[in-house]
C-alpha cells in the first residue's frame, strides 16, 4: 500500500532541496569559468534552460499575449542583469562571499518597498525588525569584504571589484522579485517561468559582445556545471520553488532559503578548499543575522528567492 506525502512536508523537502542546489552552484560555476568566460557560461545555461522550459510548458504557451510577453520580458532583463553580474563577480571572488553577498537580496527587497511605487499588492511596509536586519547585514559586508585594519575614510575603495558586482547582483535580484510581484498574476507559473528566462536568454545574447575575454573549451567539467545549474539550479528550481510557495507561509519559506549562503560556504570549503578568517566568518553570521531577523520578525509579506 503507497503512502501518499502530505503536501506541506513534500514543499518542505522539494525547497530544501532546491536550496542546497542553488548553494552548491556557487562553487560549480567558480570551478567552471575555467573553461568559459562569464557571459558565455550564462549564455548557455539560459539558453538550455530556455529550451527544457518550453518543451515542458509547450501547452501554457500557447494563445499567449502581447501585454503577458512584455511583463515576462521585464522580469526577465533583471534576472538576465542578476545572473551576469553575479557570474562576473564570482570570477573575482570567493565562492563563500559570493553565497553571503547573493543573499543580501532578502534585504533589498523590503528596502525597495519602502517606496510605494514599486511594492507589489499585499506586501507589508517595511517595520522596525526590518531596519534592524538591514543594519546587521550591512556591518557583515563591511566585514565580509574589506580587510582587517581598513581605515574609515577608505572603507568602501577597499572593497573588490568582484564583491562590488556581487552586490549589484543582489540588487537585481531584488528589483526581479519585486518584478514578479507586480506581473505574477497576469499568467501561470509555467508561462511566467519561461517567457522571463527565454528573455534572459536574448539579453544575455545582447550583451555577450561586451565580454572582454570571450572564451569557450567544452569539458566534462563544464558540461556537468552547464547541466546542473541549466536543468537544476535554473528551470526545476523555479517551479519547484513556486510550488512551494503555494503551500507553505512564507515565514517557513525564508527559513529555508536563508540557508543557502551556508551550502555555499559549506561546499566551497569541502571541494575547493576556501577558507574564511573569523573576520569574514563574523561577517557572514551577521549577514545571516540581518536575513533572518528581516524574514522572521520583519513580517514582509513578499517571499523571496536567492537565484544562483
Amino acid at each position: 500500500m503507497q503512502t501518499k506525502v502530505h503536501p506541506e512536508r513534500l514543499a518542505h523537502l522539494l525547497l530544501f532541496a532546491t536550496v542546497a542546489v542553488w548553494g552548491t552552484t556557487f562553487v560549480i560555476v567558480k570551478d567552471a569559468l575555467r573553461d568559459a568566460s562569464p557571459l558565455v557560461f550564462n549564455l548557455i545555461r539560459m539558453s538550455l534552460a530556455t529550451v527544457f522550459l518550453a518543451v515542458v510548458n509547450r501547452d501554457q504557451l500557447r494563445g499567449i499575449k502581447r501585454s503577458q510577453l512584455l511583463k515576462g520580458a521585464a522580469a526577465g532583463a533583471f534576472l538576465a542583469a542578476g545572473y551576469s553580474l553575479q557570474t562576473l563577480g564570482l570570477a573575482r571572488t570567493t565562492a563563500a562571499k559570493s553565497g553571503f553577498l547573493t543573499g543580501l537580496v532578502v534585504v533589498f527587497v523590503p528596502l525597495l518597498t519602502l517606496v510605494p511605487r514599486l511594492r507589489p499588492v499585499g506586501t507589508a511596509r517595511p517595520g522596525l525588525f526590518t531596519g534592524i536586519g538591514t543594519l546587521l547585514a550591512f556591518a557583515g559586508l563591511l566585514l565580509l569584504t574589506t580587510p582587517p585594519g581598513t581605515a574609515l575614510a577608505h572603507l568602501f575603495t577597499s572593497i573588490g571589484v568582484g564583491d562590488l558586482l556581487t552586490l549589484g547582483c543582489a540588487i537585481a535580484f531584488a528589483a526581479h522579485l519585486l518584478t514578479l510581484g507586480h506581473v505574477s498574476h497576469a499568467m501561470s507559473a509555467g508561462m511566467l517561468g519561461t517567457v522571463q528566462i527565454g528573455a534572459a536568454t536574448l539579453v544575455m545574447l545582447a550583451v555577450l559582445p561586451l565580454d572582454p575575454a570571450p572564451h569557450l573549451h567544452w569539458t566534462v567539467r563544464l558540461g556537468v556545471a552547464l547541466a546542473i545549474t541549466s536543468v537544476l539550479g535554473t528551470a526545476a528550481a523555479f517551479t519547484i520553488q513556486s510550488y512551494a510557495q503555494q503551500h507553505l507561509p512564507p515565514a517557513h519559506t525564508a527559513v529555508i532559503l536563508t540557508l543557502e549562503p551556508v551550502f555555499a560556504c559549506i561546499t566551497s570549503m569541502l571541494v575547493l578548499g576556501e577558507r574564511m578568517s573569523p573576520r569574514s566568518i563574523a561577517g557572514g553570521m551577521l549577514i545571516l543575522a540581518g536575513i533572518a531577523a528581516i524574514e522572521l520578525l520583519g513580517h514582509t509579506a513578499l517571499s523571496t528567492e536567492i537565484p544562483a
